[in-house]
């Protein structure tokens, strides 16, 4: 494949296609089959929602060939798009099997939902090739979800696999390949590794099955970073001769194994076993297995000096601040893990583990209730000037209230000075809506940075409720690591949403699903605090404005007015100023601005040709419209303008304009979007209602 090769795109759509049709964007093919026999690599193939099967016309086992790609839908893992079929394929290593799908070297599949019903049935079969999953759900699949065999090789990254009958993924002869980041859960083997095959196998969640790992015979896994949790036989089984790679002292193997039904570890070779930096109780431990000194502290281990530690979640966290002396216990043997802090013994131990500069701005740290005989007053001083805490209006610090988890988060970002959390990453909590508004951007922002532990689910903060002492504990280790200061501790109730993409509970089927999602990763749109978008709601003009300024930032091109309807104390103000200022919108000529009227789509247009002075168009485009004799005489330049510039976006029918309907917070987000693109700051998207002009 050479670069200058060209890429060829193809559409299908069950529903409306037709195989007889020439498979663009406005007539897609019907199936999936005439598609891949169509395509000439390079080549994308676009699936639209739909079920893709015998009785939509597929012929299977589909052969995805080199150089194409399968595109369905990867933000929601192929919702609503499934492929689901099988047919007889003959392995040379396996005879005859039930396969829905074959992937060769160079092909690749993304973003869809596939199932193979049959008895033995398997969803995708890689045979000595090297081809890309990524993004897919394998479901309901009579053996397995995916099976590699031969001399496969692939990438298999980021799918879901549930309730197939026997595994998620198994892997056997001598595959080898990558198997990361995948959730594997209600089934048999979340993955099975058989024969001689070697695959890297790291950061995947393998939980709710019999088992999480098996492996058999001469199988030589590497194993990094999965989580083994709840399955109902064991974490890892390792029989016959197999021998994974568990870790050394310069590559810890940092698995985490616990809460499996009968043992989270079970060696049935005769061999002993090495793990070295795992997570793993040596209680629940069945065979000969050694651990290195390099093991990773857990809470089951009992690896702690309290009593009442034992097996506790955070023991590790609470003895990585008791070695470096920055918390204790208590005369009795005892932590009292889940007792409540004081916002003294909180500021005791800040004072004692940072030693920062006074934060300009800071609190002076003398308060009216913490006399200087205090038991804690140089504590409460230090972390005070430092940043960490502050008092209340009335002069107050109420040393002896009880800290709450929101409270304890604030500080900790404060303190460091942490900065640019997006907002958008709670939708992560299911709890979202409790969350302070004066918290939002800092638990944000510690969310990002790891600072967050939540136990037992991570995606329930409770910040409202007191925090408990292991709590402190597990945050300020977690901020000592975010510093540099310690080492990271392998712990399944650490937040972790890096790969986290911003989402709403109310566009998983809208048709603007995709321009929100992507405005909202880049943290210029936002939702509401519980969780909705609502992207059918009307957009008003000061609702608009602010919008506006946080996507586009304008610089001033005209001096200031005062609109009479616009109080200095308005909460969108500032943005009605400076989008007025920047050429976006203007008033009316009783000097007016009249914020809380809704926008309608034709001042939406108008808006972003003339505040991104976009060049003029013939306004023979309009002839693309059905209803070009409803734009106002005033605004066809413009409407000429934002069509030629690829701006504008209609649902549900192309070339309905509506230029004088109220637009709607999804309209808006779309419109901006395509701005966005036609600037260059952003990749465009593939959308069926993108006005597209010759």
């Amino acid at each position: 494949m050479t670069n200058d090769m060209v890429q060829s795109t193809l559409y299908v759509n069950p529903v409306t296609g037709n195989d007889a049709a020439a498979g663009s964007a406005k007539a897609p093919f019907k199936t999936v089959t005439r598609a891949i026999q169509q395509a000439t690599a390079p080549a994308t193939i676009y699936l639209a929602p739909g079920t893709y099967n015998a009785a939509s016309g597929e012929r299977f086992p589909l052969v995805v060939s080199r150089g194409v790609i399968l595109m369905g839908h990867e933000p929601s893992k192929g919702k609503d798009i499934a492929i689901a079929g099988s047919g007889q394929y003959n392995s040379p290593t396996f005879g005859s099997q039930n396969v829905t799908l074959l992937l060769e070297s160079g092909a690749e599949l993304r973003g869809v939902t596939v199932t193979n019903p049959v008895e033995k049935g398997t969803g995708i079969w890689i045979e000595s090739t090297a081809p890309v999953v990524a993004n897919n759900t394998f479901t309901g699949c009579g053996r397995e979800g995916v099976f590699v065999t031969g001399t496969g090789k692939p990438v298999i990254v980021d799918n879901q696999l549930s309730a197939n009958a026997a595994s998620g993924i198994f892997m056997v002869r001598n595959a080898k390949g990558e198997v990361l980041r995948n959730v594997c859960q209600k089934t048999g083997y979340g993955l099975a590794i058989s024969d001689s095959a070697a695959p890297l196998v790291a950061d995947n969640k393998l939980v709710s099955n019999s088992a999480g790992i098996f492996l058999s015979r001469n199988a030589r896994p590497v194993l990094r970073r999965n989580r083994m949790e709840n399955n109902t036989n064991s974490g890892l089984i390792v029989s016959g001769e197999a021998r994974p790679d568990l870790g050394s002292n310069q590559d810890p193997g940092e698995n985490i194994l616990q809460n499996n039904g009968k043992v989270d570890l079970q060696n049935n070779t005769s061999l002993t076993l090495v793990s070295v930096g795992n997570q793993l109780n040596p209680a629940r431990i069945s065979g000969s297995v050694r651990l290195d000194s390099s093991q990773v502290s857990t809470p089951a281990q009992g690896s702690t000096q309290f009593s009442d530690l034992t097996s506790h979640w955070g023991a590790a966290f609470v003895q990585g601040l008791v070695d470096r002396g920055l918390i204790s216990g208590f005369p009795d043997g005892t932590f009292k893990p889940a007792a409540s802090l004081t916002r003294a013994e909180y500021a005791a131990i800040i004072a004692k583990t940072f030693d920062l500069p006074r934060q300009i701005g800071a609190s002076s740290g003398s308060f009216r209730d913490v006399p200087g005989d205090f038991w804690a007053s140089e504590a409460i001083r230090k972390a005070a000037t430092m940043g960490f805490i502050s008092g209340f209006p009335d002069g107050t610090f109420r040393p002896q209230q009880n800290l709450t988890r929101t409270q304890a988060l604030v500080s900790i970002v404060n303190g460091l000075g942490l900065k640019g959390g997006n907002p958008n990453i709670l939708v992560f909590y299911s709890d979202r809506v409790q969350i302070p508004s004066y918290a939002t951007e800092a638990i944000a922002t510690a969310t990002q940075r790891q600072l967050v532990v939540n136990y037992p689910r991570t995606e329930q903060l409770e910040p409202l409720r007191a925090i408990t002492r292991a709590e402190v504990a597990a945050l300020i280790y977690q901020a000592l690591v975010s510093t540099g200061r310690a080492e990271a501790i392998a712990s399944p109730y650490i937040v972790y949403t890096e790969s986290y993409v911003p989402s709403f509970t109310d566009i998983e089927d809208h048709w603007a699903a995709e321009f929100i999602r992507r405005l909202a990763v880049l943290n210029l749109v936002g939702g509401f605090a519980d969780g909705t978008f609502k992207p059918d709601a009307l957009l008003n003009r000061a609702q608009y404005a602010a919008i506006v300024v946080k996507v586009f930032n304008p610089s001033p091109i005209r001096p200031p007015i005062q609109f009479v309807d616009v109080p200095t104390e308005f909460w969108a103000a500032a943005a009605i100023a400076q989008t007025y200022r920047g050429g976006f919108l203007s008033g009316f000529p009783d000097q007016t601005f009249q914020p809380q009227q809704s926008l309608r789509r034709v001042e939406l247009i108008a808006s972003l040709v003339q505040g991104l002075s976009l060049p003029p168009a013939s306004e023979s485009v309009l002839e693309l419209y059905q209803d070009r004799d409803s734009i106002p005489a005033y605004a066809r330049s413009a409407v000429a303008a934002a069509t030629k510039a690829g701006i504008i976006v209609n649902y549900p029918t192309l070339k309905l304009l509506q230029p004088k309907r109220p637009a709607t917070r999804a309209e808006a987000t779309a419109f901006l979007y395509q701005a966005l693109v036609k600037i260059g700051r952003v990749n465009g998207i593939e959308s069926p209602y993108i006005v597209v002009s010759s």
